[in-house]
């Protein structure tokens, strides 16, 4: 059997040699080993709502599933009605017009429109620009296109905002593509709408496509409101947005988002998707249309919930010594530590608690480890008690 698998191992393609391993998988590994030794570990490290989808939700997929016309493959850019839905949405929220026909794509959540949108427009050789930390998708599915990272670092002294101004000449002259996203995973950071009008600049200077990444727009607190990229003049003639309703509403499972912005990059990200996949699930679109339209009221109440969570999370860090700051958005707090990999190896070790290692994200984030306030107060009241008993 062994030499089976050695064999397999030697007909790897060489990108996949170029891939570190995904790091929500190895911590799923760690987990399960503590699990197995019998730890009761608290898990703040990947960032998957524990509230449940709201029940007009569901109740909405369990109407369209029964329905067979749901039951036939999909349309390849999503029901037109979806695309109205995500359209209306978008002028609701954010005083952006969108055509339906062109400007907005259905997404099987937004990990896939990142995943894919650089096997459109980057050539092998081409640099893309991508946030560090930042999300693991930006940088692997550059590898998978063939293309360079060069990445755009975010650090506290400068409040997590790129300097596009330190990019060398030589890379923006070969850059292809830009990822970002604030509110910000990892760091919980926020963007002013200047640094908006300054990317819109420097993508027309450079003639890049931007992808913004604003799938935490939703998840606001202390009367904090998130603006759209697309609000800034300009932005929809050099990007797009990803937005996802995986955070807005807690369905992560269901795998439903949306790119909406520039035709021409929703056109070129759709010719990508008609060759690799099949679309989203009708019965899941009619339930992204409930919600998208439907009473608003259930994301108000999940942000009092991860308000208060956040809350008592900062307030007890702080109590033991460390400087966190409150975060304005996002489930995440982002916390500056010595040593991201010891601090989580000994949080999971010594406590049975799992936080996400800063330098998962990137060289960046060494210095700091995520929590995703994802559980409840009395679990994060039982993780601050564990951590008083150790030498942090």
């Amino acid at each position: 059997m062994w030499r089976r698998v050695a064999c397999i191992y030697r007909m790897y393609a060489r990108r996949l040699d170029h891939l570190p391993p995904y790091l929500f998988a190895r911590i799923d590994e760690m987990k399960a080993q503590k699990r197995r030794q019998g730890v009761d570990v608290i898990d703040f490290g990947v960032g998957d709502p524990d509230l449940p989808t709201p029940a007009h939700i569901v109740e909405s997929l369990c109407a369209a599933a029964r329905d067979p016309a749901t039951h036939h493959y999909p349309d390849y850019t999503g029901m037109y009605a979806y695309r109205e839905a995500v359209a209306s949405w978008y002028r609701g929220r954010f005083s952006v017009d969108l055509d339906p026909a062109t400007e907005v794509l259905a997404l099987i959540g937004s990990k896939e429109g990142i995943a894919h949108i650089p096997e459109a427009f980057v050539n092998p050789g081409d640099y893309v620009l991508a946030t560090d930390p930042g999300y693991p998708v930006y940088k692997t599915s550059t590898l998978f296109a063939e293309g360079k990272v060069h990445v755009l670092p975010l650090t506290g002294g400068n409040d997590f905002i790129p300097d596009l101004d330190a990019i060398p000449r030589e890379v923006c002259e070969r850059a292809k593509l830009m990822f970002f996203g604030y509110p910000n995973n990892p760091t919980a950071a926020v963007a002013p709408r200047s640094f908006f009008a300054e990317v819109v600049d420097f993508a027309r200077e450079h003639d890049i496509v931007v992808v913004h990444d604003n799938a935490y727009s939703e998840i606001t607190f202390d009367g904090y409101r998130a603006p759209s990229f697309l609000e800034t003049d300009g932005a929809a003639d050099v990007g797009i947005e990803m937005h996802s309703l995986s955070k807005t509403y807690n369905m992560t499972g269901w795998r439903l988002g949306m790119a909406a912005g520039n035709a021409g990059v929703i056109a070129g990200l759709g010719r990508v998707k008609t060759n690799v996949d099949s679309g989203a699930f009708d019965a899941i679109q009619r339930a992204g249309i409930t919600a998208l339209t439907g009473p608003q009221q259930c994301v108000a109440d999940a942000c009092r919930v991860y308000e208060e969570r956040r809350n008592v999370l900062v307030r007890g860090l702080s109590e033991l010594g460390f400087d966190v700051p409150l975060p304005k958005a996002t489930f995440y707090v982002w916390m500056p530590v010595s040593d991201s990999m010891a601090f989580a190896a000994k949080m999971l070790d010594e406590a049975g608690i799992v936080v996400t290692p800063g330098v998962g994200f990137g060289p960046s984030g060494e210095g700091y480890v995520r929590f995703a306030i994802t559980r409840s107060v009395e679990r994060i009241e039982e993780a601050l008690e564990r951590m008083r008993g150790l030498a942090l």
